[in-house]
């Protein structure tokens, strides 16, 4: 697929853009004022595969704590701001790699120009976003409602007061919980802006239902070449959301690396507890994000071999027997309790 043409942005040590690889990004949900848990679940989303993190900045306290959190972690840092433009100052003095507003909460010209201001001082990206929970009056009653032309109508106007000023290191956003309004506003503004486009379908959901939305919004949306950085947004654990994330690219191929996982859904013939037997499968191989292979989980020894022709690897499991399968051949027969290991050490020495 061809991506858009958008112009580079730097953040920090990330430059998305251009013909850079999709960004994936996460943001915390541990209170920013507590300095030593936002470092941990950073560190911990990092190895995840996280590569830009947002942190919450309601209050002073936060913005200032972005400073101790610069020194102890190695992603970029975005600062989230809402009504109060002192608080996006304040996060770019203590070092956050970019800022994200809604000029139109932040108040007056001048208020929105002194965070203009400071951002083109230290040369940190402004990314502007806008929510279908909170478009301007005015463009529901022009547009008979909550659509996708009034999103992108808002989104470009806030784009252009910061452009007047004189400014343009910026990023777009424009999100909806609504899966196709999200999907119709991205292809609107695909040639209207070469801003580089973060993608998310907000307010999504638990991990199950946000992981279908989200799935479905950013595959639609991707796969037309729009976006340079993605945000899977799920109520629950944010390693979720980076599962998911690499998931999504990977299965577009926009990305590579990372074990793929194939597995049979359980029937009758089904000899082993084959969905502990997926999700331990699942754990052991996000330890091995470089290792781009194909590995298959299969329920019965029968049947498993055949199966898993196109996997790499594979393990199949019987009453109380597994199979350890490579490229649809049984190479190793050890009993059920041991398979987990096996593969274990078969991912140790792949490629040797």
């Amino acid at each position: 697929m061809e991506r858009m043409k958008t112009q580079e942005v730097r953040i920090g040590n990330v430059v998305i853009g251009g013909n850079h690889p999709i960004a994936i990004q996460s943001m915390c949900n541990t209170k920013t004022e507590d300095v030593a848990a936002t470092v941990a679940q950073i560190r911990d989303l990092t190895a995840m595969g996280c590569e830009i993190i947002r942190v919450a900045v309601p209050t002073m306290e936060a913005a200032n704590a972005i400073k101790e959190i610069k020194k102890q972690i190695e992603i970029p840092l975005v600062a989230d701001i809402h009504f109060d433009y002192r608080l996006a100052i304040a996060a770019m003095e203590n070092g956050a790699d970019k800022i994200r507003i809604n000029p139109g909460n932040i108040g007056s010209e001048e208020r929105i120009r002194a965070v203009v201001d400071k951002a083109k001082e230290k040369n940190i990206p402004i990314r502007v976003g806008v929510n279908s929970g909170s478009l301007e009056k005015d463009l529901v009653e022009k547009y008979g409602g909550v659509t996708a032309e009034g999103l992108v109508e808002s989104a470009l106007d806030k784009v252009k007061i910061i452009e007047d000023m004189g400014y343009d290191n910026l990023v777009i956003s424009i999100k909806s919980s609504d899966v196709m309004m999200c999907v119709r506003a991205h292809e609107l503004i695909k040639n209207k802006t070469n801003h580089p486009i973060h993608v998310g379908i907000t307010e999504s959901g638990t991990i199950n239902s946000g992981n279908v939305k989200s799935s479905i919004g950013l595959g639609l949306i991707l796969s037309q070449g729009i976006g340079d950085t993605i945000r899977v947004s799920l109520t629950g654990d944010p390693r979720e959301e980076i599962k998911t994330a690499k998931l999504v690219l990977k299965t577009l191929g926009l990305r590579k690396g990372g074990i793929e996982i194939v597995s049979c859904p359980t029937c009758g013939r089904t000899q082993i507890d084959l969905i502990s037997l997926a999700n331990k499968v699942e754990n052991l191989v996000s330890e091995y994000p470089n290792l781009d292979i194909k590995v298959a989980v299969m329920g019965c020894v029968v049947n498993g071999p055949g199966e898993a022709k196109e996997a790499d690897l594979g393990v199949a499991g019987g009453v109380g027997v597994g199979l350890l399968i490579k490229r649809g051949e049984i190479v190793k027969k050890v009993p059920e309790d041991q398979l987990l290991s096996t593969l274990k050490e078969e991912l140790d020495h792949w490629g040797e």
